[in-house]
């Protein structure tokens, strides 16, 4: 029997947007991969109010654009994946909510901000990058041993990026040092991919995987994550 997935994509939509585009495309390539028939449904962050809204789906996926129309929210759907060991996946913005989410509920930072829409914030944990990284592609190399690499099979890889902000060099050593740990570099050293220890799969990357579909290439990370959603998974402590 063909197994059925069912993934919350959370953001706020825009047609304009090139990685929101290409979502749709990679979970059709990720299905005809895996043989896992894929559904999925754009949830606006203003309509993430409790985890009634995105308690039904086998997935999250915290898509990029942000600044989010409810960062709250945003907030809500990473934390109910990360603490119901939920299948996730974050890109360009999902990757930058999750060190936010992070700092404040795991690591008990409740000042922890995101520098975009806390400008002054003494704890930005998401800080402007020293150069910023829009429309451009970068090598990444990824850990050995890693859901990252494990899904590419190989050390590095060349992905697409729209950013202005990544993770606060400053607090690097708090923030990664597990239970969410370092899955991949930029050459300089510079994280760019982070997963979780102990969780089915959390995994988020600050480039743009799914902008490969747009090229008519595979994007691995987007068929383990569809794959991860289709397996049986318990639930991890709270």
């Amino acid at each position: 029997m063909l197994k059925k997935v069912t993934i919350g994509l959370v953001g706020d939509y825009n047609h304009s947007v090139p990685a929101h585009q290409a979502i749709p495309h990679a979970l059709k390539r990720a299905a005809e991969t895996t043989g896992i028939e894929v559904e999925f449904e754009w949830i606006p962050t203003v309509e993430i109010t409790s985890v009634s809204r995105i308690s039904m789906f086998d997935g999250i996926w915290c898509v990029p654009a942000s600044p989010y129309q409810n960062t709250e929210g945003a907030l809500l759907a990473i934390r109910h994946a990360r603490e119901r060991a939920i299948p996730f996946l974050g890109t360009c913005g999902g990757f930058q909510h999750v060190i936010v989410e992070y700092a404040r509920n795991v690591l008990g930072w409740a000042d922890a901000e995101h520098a975009e829409t806390a400008p002054g914030a003494t704890r930005a944990v998401i800080s402007p990058l020293e150069c910023a990284l829009v429309e451009t592609v970068d090598r990444v190399r990824l850990f050995p041993g890693t859901r990252i690499a494990t899904a590419y099979g190989v050390g590095e890889t060349l992905e697409g990026y729209r950013c202005r902000y990544g993770l606060n060099p400053e607090f690097r050593t708090s923030l990664v040092s597990g239970p969410l740990r370092v899955a991949g570099e930029d050459e300089a050293g510079d994280v760019r991919v982070v997963e979780m220890d102990e969780h089915p799969f959390f995994v988020a990357t600050l480039f743009q995987p799914e902008r490969a579909a747009l090229r008519e290439q595979p994007a691995p990370i987007v068929n383990a994550f569809v794959e991860a959603c289709a397996r049986p998974h318990s639930l991890s402590p709270t």
